[in-house]
Protein backbone atom coordinates (compact mmCIF):
# COMPACT_ATOMS: atom_id res chain seq x y z
CA UNK A 1 0.00 0.00 0.00
CA UNK A 2 1.91 3.04 -1.06
CA UNK A 3 -0.63 5.66 0.15
CA UNK A 4 0.61 7.99 2.61
CA UNK A 5 -1.51 10.95 3.30
CA UNK A 6 -4.35 10.69 6.07
CA UNK A 7 -7.20 10.20 3.28
CA UNK A 8 -5.76 6.62 2.65
CA UNK A 9 -7.17 5.17 5.86
CA UNK A 10 -10.79 6.17 6.41
CA UNK A 11 -12.27 5.16 3.16
CA UNK A 12 -10.86 1.58 3.11
CA UNK A 13 -11.71 1.25 6.46
CA UNK A 14 -15.24 1.21 5.68
CA UNK A 15 -15.45 0.13 2.31
CA UNK A 16 -16.86 -3.61 1.60
CA UNK A 17 -13.97 -4.80 -0.31
CA UNK A 18 -12.45 -4.28 2.98
CA UNK A 19 -11.88 -7.60 4.75
CA UNK A 20 -12.07 -9.05 7.80
CA UNK A 21 -8.34 -9.17 8.74
CA UNK A 22 -7.57 -6.10 7.21
CA UNK A 23 -10.59 -4.48 9.92
CA UNK A 24 -9.07 -5.78 12.75
CA UNK A 25 -5.57 -4.87 11.40
CA UNK A 26 -6.87 -1.33 10.83
CA UNK A 27 -8.41 -1.31 14.52
CA UNK A 28 -4.73 -1.18 16.29
CA UNK A 29 -3.43 1.60 13.76
CA UNK A 30 -4.46 5.21 14.14
CA UNK A 31 -5.28 7.36 11.11
CA UNK A 32 -4.29 10.47 12.90
CA UNK A 33 -1.26 9.44 14.68
CA UNK A 34 2.10 9.44 13.78
CA UNK A 35 4.61 6.78 15.77
CA UNK A 36 8.35 6.75 16.54
CA UNK A 37 10.12 4.36 14.15
CA UNK A 38 10.74 1.56 16.63
CA UNK A 39 6.80 1.43 17.75
CA UNK A 40 5.70 1.87 13.62
CA UNK A 41 7.91 -1.10 13.09
CA UNK A 42 6.73 -3.20 15.97
CA UNK A 43 2.78 -2.17 14.79
CA UNK A 44 3.84 -2.98 11.42
CA UNK A 45 4.57 -6.82 12.64
CA UNK A 46 1.97 -7.26 14.99
CA UNK A 47 -1.03 -6.32 12.46
CA UNK A 48 0.37 -8.54 9.83
CA UNK A 49 -1.72 -11.41 9.24
CA UNK A 50 -1.17 -13.13 6.18
CA UNK A 51 0.02 -16.79 5.88
CA UNK A 52 3.31 -16.05 4.22
CA UNK A 53 6.44 -14.30 4.75
CA UNK A 54 4.83 -10.64 3.86
CA UNK A 55 7.29 -7.70 2.72
CA UNK A 56 7.65 -5.15 4.90
CA UNK A 57 7.82 -1.69 2.12
CA UNK A 58 8.66 2.30 2.90
CA UNK A 59 6.71 4.93 0.91
CA UNK A 60 7.88 8.90 1.24
CA UNK A 61 6.07 11.65 -0.10
CA UNK A 62 8.65 14.53 -1.16
CA UNK A 63 8.02 17.77 -1.86
CA UNK A 64 9.50 17.75 -5.61
CA UNK A 65 8.43 18.17 -8.70
CA UNK A 66 9.47 15.06 -11.06
CA UNK A 67 8.79 17.21 -14.52
CA UNK A 68 11.72 19.12 -13.86
CA UNK A 69 14.82 16.86 -14.43
CA UNK A 70 16.58 18.84 -11.51
CA UNK A 71 14.45 17.47 -8.85
CA UNK A 72 14.33 13.91 -10.45
CA UNK A 73 15.07 12.00 -6.92
CA UNK A 74 17.11 8.70 -7.93
CA UNK A 75 19.48 6.46 -6.45
CA UNK A 76 20.79 3.02 -4.64
CA UNK A 77 21.30 2.60 -0.94
CA UNK A 78 22.35 -0.60 0.90
CA UNK A 79 20.15 -2.30 3.60
CA UNK A 80 22.39 -3.52 6.51
CA UNK A 81 19.78 -6.42 6.97
CA UNK A 82 18.96 -6.78 2.78
CA UNK A 83 15.94 -7.45 1.87
CA UNK A 84 14.54 -10.87 2.24
CA UNK A 85 14.41 -11.52 -0.73
CA UNK A 86 16.38 -13.94 -3.33
CA UNK A 87 17.35 -11.78 -5.74
CA UNK A 88 17.85 -13.33 -9.15
CA UNK A 89 21.08 -11.90 -10.94
CA UNK A 90 21.69 -11.99 -15.13
CA UNK A 91 24.99 -10.60 -15.90
CA UNK A 92 25.30 -9.71 -19.86
CA UNK A 93 29.02 -9.44 -20.78
CA UNK A 94 31.37 -11.26 -23.04
CA UNK A 95 32.92 -14.21 -22.54
CA UNK A 96 36.07 -12.39 -20.39
CA UNK A 97 34.08 -11.68 -17.47
CA UNK A 98 31.67 -14.58 -17.31
CA UNK A 99 33.78 -16.38 -14.76
CA UNK A 100 33.98 -13.28 -12.36
CA UNK A 101 30.29 -13.22 -12.32
CA UNK A 102 29.74 -16.07 -11.80
CA UNK A 103 31.75 -16.81 -9.12
CA UNK A 104 30.57 -14.01 -7.39
CA UNK A 105 26.92 -15.63 -7.75
CA UNK A 106 25.40 -14.08 -10.43
CA UNK A 107 22.25 -16.89 -11.12
CA UNK A 108 22.36 -16.41 -15.06
CA UNK A 109 25.61 -14.89 -17.35
CA UNK A 110 25.61 -14.71 -20.99
CA UNK A 111 24.89 -12.18 -23.87
CA UNK A 112 23.39 -12.97 -27.07
CA UNK A 113 21.56 -16.04 -26.06
CA UNK A 114 19.81 -13.72 -23.07
CA UNK A 115 19.37 -10.87 -25.37
CA UNK A 116 17.86 -12.83 -27.72
CA UNK A 117 14.93 -14.59 -25.20
CA UNK A 118 14.76 -11.08 -23.95
CA UNK A 119 13.57 -10.22 -27.66
CA UNK A 120 10.94 -13.26 -27.28
CA UNK A 121 9.35 -11.46 -24.34
CA UNK A 122 11.90 -13.11 -21.20
CA UNK A 123 12.38 -10.98 -18.19
CA UNK A 124 12.32 -13.53 -15.32
CA UNK A 125 14.78 -11.20 -13.72
CA UNK A 126 15.10 -9.16 -10.66
CA UNK A 127 18.57 -7.41 -11.71
CA UNK A 128 20.35 -7.19 -15.14
CA UNK A 129 24.29 -6.04 -14.95
CA UNK A 130 25.79 -5.77 -17.95
CA UNK A 131 29.73 -4.16 -18.73
CA UNK A 132 29.69 -1.03 -20.83
CA UNK A 133 31.14 -2.54 -23.93
CA UNK A 134 27.74 -4.43 -24.48
CA UNK A 135 25.46 -1.75 -24.00
CA UNK A 136 24.94 -1.08 -27.85
CA UNK A 137 23.82 -4.96 -28.08
CA UNK A 138 21.73 -4.58 -24.77
CA UNK A 139 20.43 -1.42 -26.59
CA UNK A 140 17.93 -3.01 -28.58
CA UNK A 141 15.76 -4.36 -25.90
CA UNK A 142 15.82 -0.90 -23.99
CA UNK A 143 12.07 -0.94 -24.81
CA UNK A 144 10.90 -3.96 -23.55
CA UNK A 145 13.84 -3.63 -20.00
CA UNK A 146 13.26 0.19 -19.45
CA UNK A 147 9.40 -0.13 -18.45
CA UNK A 148 10.32 -3.23 -16.28
CA UNK A 149 12.74 -1.39 -14.73
CA UNK A 150 15.47 -3.82 -15.66
CA UNK A 151 17.38 -1.80 -18.12
CA UNK A 152 20.97 -1.83 -16.62
CA UNK A 153 22.52 2.32 -16.00
CA UNK A 154 25.46 3.63 -14.35
CA UNK A 155 23.82 5.58 -11.96
CA UNK A 156 22.52 2.36 -10.28
CA UNK A 157 26.27 0.37 -10.72
CA UNK A 158 24.38 -1.64 -12.97
CA UNK A 159 26.75 -0.68 -15.84
CA UNK A 160 29.78 -1.32 -15.01
CA UNK A 161 33.13 -3.24 -15.52
CA UNK A 162 34.02 -4.54 -12.20
CA UNK A 163 30.78 -6.91 -12.13
CA UNK A 164 31.80 -9.18 -9.13
CA UNK A 165 31.20 -5.92 -6.83
CA UNK A 166 28.06 -5.29 -8.18
CA UNK A 167 26.89 -8.94 -8.09
CA UNK A 168 27.66 -9.08 -4.50
CA UNK A 169 26.37 -5.93 -3.34
CA UNK A 170 22.74 -6.73 -5.02
CA UNK A 171 22.91 -9.98 -3.49
CA UNK A 172 23.44 -8.26 -0.31
CA UNK A 173 20.78 -6.11 0.10
CA UNK A 174 21.40 -3.15 -2.34
CA UNK A 175 17.99 -1.67 -3.99
CA UNK A 176 17.47 1.00 -6.32
CA UNK A 177 14.50 3.42 -6.11
CA UNK A 178 13.19 6.51 -8.06
CA UNK A 179 10.59 9.23 -7.32
CA UNK A 180 7.43 8.50 -9.81
CA UNK A 181 5.58 11.03 -11.54
CA UNK A 182 3.94 11.70 -8.10
CA UNK A 183 6.48 12.51 -5.89
CA UNK A 184 6.42 9.27 -4.01
CA UNK A 185 9.37 7.03 -3.35
CA UNK A 186 8.58 3.40 -1.79
CA UNK A 187 10.98 0.58 -1.65
CA UNK A 188 11.37 -2.94 -0.12
CA UNK A 189 12.96 -2.69 3.40
CA UNK A 190 12.95 -6.43 5.01
CA UNK A 191 10.72 -9.07 5.68
CA UNK A 192 7.60 -9.62 8.77
CA UNK A 193 10.42 -12.26 9.84
CA UNK A 194 12.65 -9.64 10.76
CA UNK A 195 13.82 -8.62 14.15
CA UNK A 196 12.33 -4.92 14.61
CA UNK A 197 15.81 -3.15 15.64
CA UNK A 198 17.08 -4.74 11.94
CA UNK A 199 13.38 -3.51 10.52
CA UNK A 200 14.08 0.28 11.78
CA UNK A 201 17.93 -0.15 10.71
CA UNK A 202 16.92 -0.71 6.89
CA UNK A 203 14.22 2.28 7.25
CA UNK A 204 16.56 4.58 9.14
CA UNK A 205 19.39 3.65 5.89
CA UNK A 206 16.61 4.76 3.34
CA UNK A 207 15.54 7.81 4.73
CA UNK A 208 18.86 9.49 5.13
CA UNK A 209 19.98 8.19 1.96
CA UNK A 210 16.69 10.32 0.59
CA UNK A 211 17.46 13.07 2.39
CA UNK A 212 21.43 13.29 1.55
CA UNK A 213 19.94 13.14 -2.39
CA UNK A 214 17.69 16.26 -1.67
CA UNK A 215 17.93 18.37 -5.39
CA UNK A 216 18.90 21.92 -4.38
CA UNK A 217 16.26 22.89 -6.61
CA UNK A 218 13.36 21.82 -3.98
CA UNK A 219 11.87 24.12 -2.41
CA UNK A 220 9.98 24.08 0.66
CA UNK A 221 9.17 21.05 3.06
CA UNK A 222 11.15 17.98 1.23
CA UNK A 223 9.93 15.18 3.74
CA UNK A 224 6.24 15.62 3.67
CA UNK A 225 5.43 12.11 5.15
CA UNK A 226 6.59 8.30 5.88
CA UNK A 227 4.57 5.40 5.90
CA UNK A 228 5.39 1.94 6.25
CA UNK A 229 3.37 -1.06 5.65
CA UNK A 230 3.48 -5.00 5.22
CA UNK A 231 1.18 -7.03 2.26
CA UNK A 232 -2.01 -6.69 2.46
CA UNK A 233 -2.16 -4.25 5.46
CA UNK A 234 -2.95 -0.82 6.35
CA UNK A 235 -0.23 1.87 6.56
CA UNK A 236 1.46 3.19 9.59
CA UNK A 237 2.58 6.63 9.73
CA UNK A 238 6.29 7.73 10.98
CA UNK A 239 7.08 10.90 12.75
CA UNK A 240 9.87 12.94 10.75
CA UNK A 241 10.96 15.09 13.18
CA UNK A 242 13.86 12.53 13.49
CA UNK A 243 15.02 12.69 10.37
CA UNK A 244 14.80 16.19 9.13
CA UNK A 245 16.27 18.15 12.29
Amino acid sequence: MWETDRSFFKPLAGKKMAGKKYKNAFGKVSAESEYDLQRAVELVKEVSDVKFDASVDVAMRLGVDPRHADQVVRGTVMLPHGTGKTVSVLVICNEAKAAEATDAGADMVGMEDYIEKIQNGWTDVDVIIATPDVMGKLGKVGKILGPRGLMPNPKSGTVTMDVAKAVKEVKAGKIEFRVDKAGNVHAPVGKVSFAADQLADNVTSFIKEIIRLKPSAAKGQYIRNISISSTMSPGVRVKREKFVA
